[in-house]
Order: C-alpha cells, then structure tokens, then sequence
C-alpha cells in the first residue's frame, strides 16, 4: 500500500537535496552545541579555579558571563535554524509538493 504522491516526492531530486542539506545543518549545529554545552561543564569540573576567579574588584565570577553565553550562544544557533528553515527549507519543500502534484 505504497502512495504514489510519496514515491513521486521520495524520487525529487530537491527532496534529496533538502534531506541531505537538513540533516547536515542540524547534525552541525547540534555538535556545536554539545561542544560548547560540555566545554562549559568540563570547565565546572576540571578547572574551578578558573570559573570562580573575580572578574575587576565585585563579587561576579568569570564563570557566570561564561555560563550566560552558553545560554546565548543555544538561543543564536537556534534563531540560524529557524531562519534558514522559514526561509530555503521550505521553499524547497513548495517547491517539491509543487513538483508531486503536477
């Protein structure tokens, strides 16, 4: 019980390119991100010191600017995803159920 509109999709060279182009910006992005999530942890724990140094004369540790770019930094690689996927992920998708149902 295979549907055509499905084998005419799987077929489209653009939803292989599409397939292909998503798949590496997200496994890309997600190393990224696990890089600098476990960078930071690796840093709790292997170099406290470094974290707990006073940055200028108040009581504000290097590790929480550190810490809070980590959160922005999750926020901006998220925004990337989202724009490229509003924007060349689904052109390529109209244009590939275009191209089906013809």
């Amino acid at each position: 019980m295979s549907d055509p509109m499905v084998e005419r999709i799987q077929r489209n060279p653009k939803y292989q390119q599409l397939k292909r182009t998503r798949s590496r910006y997200g496994w890309t992005l997600a190393i990224l991100m696990l890089v600098v999530y476990y960078g930071y942890i690796g840093l709790i724990a292997f170099d406290k010191e470094f974290l707990a140094k006073p940055m200028g004369a108040g009581v504000t540790t290097i590790g929480i600017p550190i810490g809070m770019a980590v959160i922005v930094f999750s926020i901006v690689i998220t925004g990337l995803y989202v724009r490229r996927a509003n924007g060349e992920f689904d052109r390529l998708t109209r244009e590939i159920i275009e191209e089906a149902t013809k």
